[in-house]
């Protein structure tokens, strides 16, 4: 009895902060929230609430600290690594939705202030009205969100040349475990005041505070680009492919993405005007993208010259370069449809890791061996950013296996592959984040002084452990 009179009155609490409409606790308007997009999470929550502004977001959050109910600040819903699902069905979801107000347009500063809210979309769109490039791209970037992106430090296909969301920021707005606010919005390059407090926040998937706003880096708007598609025999061909075209293009590479044959086969599978760009298959393929602010021509000149000279080597065995928009779209779909389609063809066990791009030919030669080892007829998709180290390792299962039995060696195909990841000096996650589904893996892989420091920090800023508790770190 006295729970549901402490639930009662922490619901009345939210709709006296927020108003009765934008506070939500009917199981209907709950179940969007309490899924994780690949199914592998189903959370609890008592209720979803929608501040309109950082000052409603504190008095959610000294609310949520006087009653040490646990809050989970959410985005977009596309966290991949269960970072926003929890069972405690006490928790609080708090949504930014209503905090999407572009704060200012600086073009002459080069930066663009969002609220959390904010759709990566619509800040790619404020920025190109200004003149200006917000390079960050993602899949999901139609419904995730800015304040979703920072806190799991997003990548993408341009951190070849931009960096990972925490390079491409500036100041942020945070509400603390406490309610407290940090308006830390400064739109400076240099400042050397203090500890670099930003930097706490931007990767720590809503466990330290919750972000609110952003100033985010512009950049000089690319006027031309140039897309190419090359097969090569292999991942150490792919390697030397991405620094000749560095050295070629004058650091004009924007993106560097690799591809595998089976990944062409699902896209032109099961994507209606999907089509093979080359003539004969090839084990490999890379998807280059050149962006510059000079003329369309000149950069296509550069990349046909550059390419043609690379078959000469034999650091490719086919080249097709893009002659419209529109081809260089399709060049593209073959890339970014590739983690849709994987389940069309079943169970899909994922791995988000990163190397030094010197090493990636020995993590996939014996990632390759050890998983086809451990179970003939797998069917590894590794794709992706490896111009920044990071391949998408995902394996599909085989043909006519039951997918539940599949997915249930997702753990032990995780163990297998992250261990060769960790052996190379890599990651086990490059951009998805920790979650809950790394958390004790990471626990496992780190060294004592590293899990210490992460988990004084968490005491530090919530001591009450409230915000995300059971993400990242475990107090």
């Amino acid at each position: 009895m006295a729970d549901t009179a402490s639930k009662t009155s922490l619901i009345d609490g939210l709709k006296e902060i927020c108003g009765p409409s934008h506070v939500l606790t009917a199981p209907e308007d709950l179940a969007p929230w309490l899924e994780e997009r690949r199914g592998l999470y189903k959370g609890r929550a008592s209720a979803l609430v929608k501040p309109a502004n950082t000052e409603e977001v504190a008095s959610v959050v000294r609310l949520a600290a006087e009653t040490k109910t646990p809050i989970i600040p959410m985005g977009g819903n596309t966290g991949l690594v269960g970072g926003q699902i929890t069972e405690d069905e006490r928790t609080i979801l708090l949504s930014l939705d209503r905090m999407n107000r572009i704060r200012e347009v600086d073009p002459a500063n080069n930066t663009l202030t969002v609220e959390a809210g904010v759709t990566l979309a619509r800040a790619q769109e404020e920025a190109d009205a200004a003149g200006r490039l917000f390079p960050l791209s993602l899949a999901s970037e139609g419904t995730c969100q800015i304040g979703g992106n920072l806190a799991t430090n997003a990548g993408g296909t341009a951190v070849l040349r931009y960096g990972n969301a925490r390079d491409l920021v500036l100041g942020l707005e945070v509400v603390l475990a406490d309610g407290r606010i940090w308006n830390g919005l400064r739109a400076l390059r240099k400042d050397n005041t203090g500890y670099d407090l930003k930097q706490l926040f931007l990767g720590a998937e809503g466990t330290l505070g919750i972000i609110t706003a952003a100033v985010l880096k512009l950049f000089p708007k690319p006027t031309a680009r140039a897309v190419g598609f090359a097969a090569v025999k292999d991942v150490e061909a792919a390697v030397s492919l991405l620094h000749f075209m560095e050295e070629k293009s004058g650091g004009a590479v924007t993106s560097f993405e690799l591809v595998p044959r089976i990944g062409v086969d699902f896209v032109t599978r099961h994507i209606e005007g999907a089509r093979d760009p080359l003539d004969a298959p090839s084990p490999w393929y890379v998807l280059v993208e050149l962006s510059s602010g000079g003329e369309s021509p000149a950069l296509a000149e550069t990349l046909t010259n550059a390419l043609g000279e690379a078959l000469e080597k034999n650091l490719a065995s086919d080249a097709v370069i893009a002659q419209s928009e529109t081809q260089a779209e399709e060049l593209w779909a073959l890339r970014e449809n590739l983690s849709d389609v994987q389940r069309e063809e079943g169970g899909s066990i994922k791995h988000d890791i990163s190397v030094p791009v010197s090493k990636m030919a020995a993590f996939m030669d014996r990632a390759l061996e050890a998983v086809t080892k451990e179970m003939p007829g797998i069917r590894p998709v590794p794709f992706g950013h490896i111009g920044d180290g990071n391949v998408h390792f995902n394996l599909s299962q085989p043909e006519g296996m039951d997918k539940g039995a599949f997915l249930e060696k997702w753990d032990h195909f995780n163990r297998i592959v992250h261990a060769i990841a960790v052996e190379l000096n890599g990651s086990i996650s490059a951009e998805h984040g920790v979650g809950q589904l790394k958390r004790d893996e990471i626990a496992a892989l780190k060294s004592p002084v590293e899990m210490d420091l992460m988990r004084t920090l968490k005491r530090s800023l919530d001591p009450e452990n409230i915000l995300n508790p059971g993400k990242v770190v475990k107090l």
